[in-house]
């Protein structure tokens, strides 16, 4: 068995797109995927499947919501290695431990070519930052500004399929897999 990490993308903006843990976890469940836990009401599955593909999983937990929940959602798998690889690689580390929801990961289904980096810190303020760290973008944003153009930027038009997660969620997520792999 091996444990796997899914981020779940826009569930709850707009009215009526809320969806209710216990039921993403009684669909997860339905799927015979074990031990599935979730964390905060954003859309994060922990749980474990036998050893495949995260290219096959995320097909089937999209069709499956879309089943549950009559709309589309964009998924992320990450293998419990990956994620702990990922939560590891934090280029942020200081600004992580003083305000970790200023500190985010973009989570890309494929990894971002280094060249739109350039183009995304066109948009940071002075006071904000973009890394990319093995295919996925890490982003601290103002805490003086209300609305960032760094956030904005950062959207699936531009970068692909991705979603993002603050520190704090990366952190408790990294801890829910422990070293289970």
């Amino acid at each position: 068995m091996q444990t796997y990490v899914a981020l779940l993308y826009s569930i709850i903006l707009g009215e009526g797109r809320r969806v209710v843990m216990a039921d993403l976890k009684a669909m997860a469940e339905g799927l015979g995927l074990r031990n599935v836990r979730t964390l905060v009401a954003t859309g994060n599955l922990v749980f474990e499947a036998e050893r495949t593909a995260t290219a096959a999983l995320e097909k089937r937990l999209e069709a499956a919501f879309e089943t549950a929940f009559d709309r589309h959602v964009d998924i992320i798998v990450r293998g419990a290695g990956d994620w702990q690889k990922l939560a590891s690689c934090n280029p942020f580390p200081t600004e992580s431990e003083e305000a970790g929801d200023q500190v985010a990961v973009r989570v890309m289904r494929k990894p971002v070519a280094e060249d739109v980096l350039s183009g995304l810190q066109a948009y940071a303020a002075e006071d904000e930052k973009v890394l990319l760290i093995g295919g996925d973008i890490w982003l601290v944003f103002s805490r003086e500004r209300p609305s960032s153009r760094l956030l904005a930027a950062a959207n699936h038009k531009r970068l692909g399929i991705g979603t993002s997660r603050n520190w704090n969620t990366v952190r408790k997520l990294a801890e829910m897999v422990g070293s289970r792999e």
